[in-house]
């Protein structure tokens, strides 16, 4: 979608816009207004500004209120998100009904606090404000589902520290977005990893020579529900957005604690240390820049980070090297303006056991798919060999529990080992997780039963993002 700058008359109408409170509802044709008050989730969209946002309203749950109270600055942002939900709401396959009830103006936070519209707040949007909005909410009395980052920086860790000891003494939920857990393949490693006579134990490592090595490749340009996603310009500004040691960089540390220690509450004071961390730039040309955001300068904000050649430097690659219980990982995030081929994410997963390792490739070879690899370290249990092994046997048997909760699931030999087979049917892709969080969200609300480890291994995760962050700033 492409911002058109109008006539004299239409930017006096825009000033006059954010110098004052509007509220407006959008209504999809044919529905009427869907309420219904009886269901015990009620949405509050809060500043939405990255596309997550309408990510978690591309389905629709049953326990939900379909009347969703949005509270937000005017602007492009909030434009870009109504659009989204728009265009839900009016596809043909499966079509959403949400209603959005919109607040625009300076004193929106204000009003969605006082107001009560809903009972859950969902955040996804400009970081900067993030600590407060999560903070704040939890203090009216709100649930609050936060698109990660939670924080980008140690004094946004210590007021998420403060925010969760405020969600215990009033009952409250506050849980953030981690889709990366219900990829079929990482899943798949995770229950490998918990299997002695498939796995082993964790290889004796350190930093410099982990046992888990996570990495992620991100692109600026992107197709997001079939359209490209234009970027807002506060997205490339550190101080906005975060750093990618501290966003992306989010997933990788997630799944690392998700996979090691599995249903294990961490304690971030004991059992991370952070050992070392390193950060360097991006550069986006002016041209890159206006493909994507759809400006046509950088804005003022950003223009003490435009280099002598006139590319924008953009601090969104990162590496970390931790210990976590004894266990070395390296974790890195990295971006490029854009993919030459498939335009996706891609990820790379290595946990290096005593038995084998267990490796989620997503390259040319897999056309760029995460494929899960067991490769044994021991070549005598490679499946070249018969008849079959004592290991061949065990990998088999862990498979067949696993065809349980995932029928179809198989083996294929390989030279080193043999390659996860996965039924197209848990091929979701990254926008089909949302729901799955959701879900897991409102049963948890629902329910009341979150489990006891999921609180300090969200602390965990942010003290190792925003450690890493103050010692590679501090290195450079």
């Amino acid at each position: 979608m492409q911002t058109r700058f109008q006539p004299a008359a239409a930017l006096l109408l825009l000033f006059s816009l954010s110098m004052s409170c509007h509220t407006r509802e959008t209504t999809p044709a044919g529905h009427g207004n869907p309420s219904d008050t009886a269901r015990a989730v009620r949405l509050i969209t809060l500043d939405p500004g990255h596309f997550h946002a309408a990510l978690v309203q591309k389905s629709m749950y049953p326990d939900v209120d379909s009347v969703v109270h949005v509270y937000a600055p005017p602007g492009p942002d909030l434009d870009l998100h109504l659009d989204r939900i728009k265009a839900y709401n009016n596809r043909e396959k499966d079509p959403t009904h949400w209603s959005e009830q919109v607040y625009s103006g300076t004193d929106f936070f204000e009003k969605m606090l006082a107001g009560h519209a809903g009972n859950t707040v969902v955040l996804s949007g400009n970081n900067r404000e993030k600590a407060d909005y999560i903070f704040r909410s939890l203090q009216s009395g709100y649930h609050v589902l936060a698109d990660k980052p939670m924080v980008i920086d140690p004094e946004g860790f210590a007021r998420l520290e403060q925010a969760f000891a405020i969600a215990s003494r009033n009952d409250l939920l506050l849980y953030d977005i981690m889709t990366e857990r219900f990829e079929i393949t990482s899943v798949i490693q995770r229950e490998l990893c918990k299997r002695p006579d498939v796995f082993g134990t964790f290889q004796k490592s350190n930093a410099r020579h982990p046992a888990v090595i996570k990495e992620s490749v991100h692109h600026f340009f992107k197709q997001v529900s079939g359209a490209t996603l234009t970027r807002p310009p506060w997205f490339f500004d550190i101080r906005q957005q975060g750093e990618g040691m501290v966003d992306v960089m989010t997933h990788l540390v997630d799944l690392a604690q998700w996979e090691c220690f599995p249903d294990q509450a961490l304690d971030y004071k004991k059992d991370v240390l952070v050992e070392s961390a390193r950060h360097w730039p991006t550069n986006l040309s002016p041209v890159q820049f206006r493909e994507l955001t759809r400006l046509d300068s950088f804005p003022d904000y950003l223009k003490g980070n435009v280099t002598s050649d006139g590319s924008l430097q953009v601090y969104c690659n990162g590496e970390i090297r931790y210990a976590l219980r004894g266990v070395g990982i390296r974790t890195t995030a990295t971006w490029t303006y854009k993919d030459s081929g498939t335009m996706d994410d891609t990820y790379y997963s290595m946990l290096h056991g005593t038995k084998a390792d267990l490796v989620i490739r997503q390259g040319a070879a897999e056309g760029f798919k995460p494929t899960l690899y067991i490769e044994p370290l021991d070549r005598r249990g490679a499946p070249e060999r018969n008849p079959q092994t004592a290991y061949e046997q065990g990998l088999y048997a862990a498979i067949a529990s696993l065809q349980k909760e995932f029928p179809g699931l198989g083996l294929e030999r390989t030279r080193s080992g043999w390659r996860l087979v996965v039924p197209d049917k848990y091929k979701e892709g990254h926008e089909a997780h949302f729901a799955r969080v959701m879900r897991h969200f409102l049963g948890y609300l629902r329910e009341r039963n979150m489990p006891a480890w999921e609180v300090p291994d969200m602390l965990a995760k942010y003290y190792t993002t925003t450690r890493a962050l103050e010692l590679a700033r501090r290195n450079k």
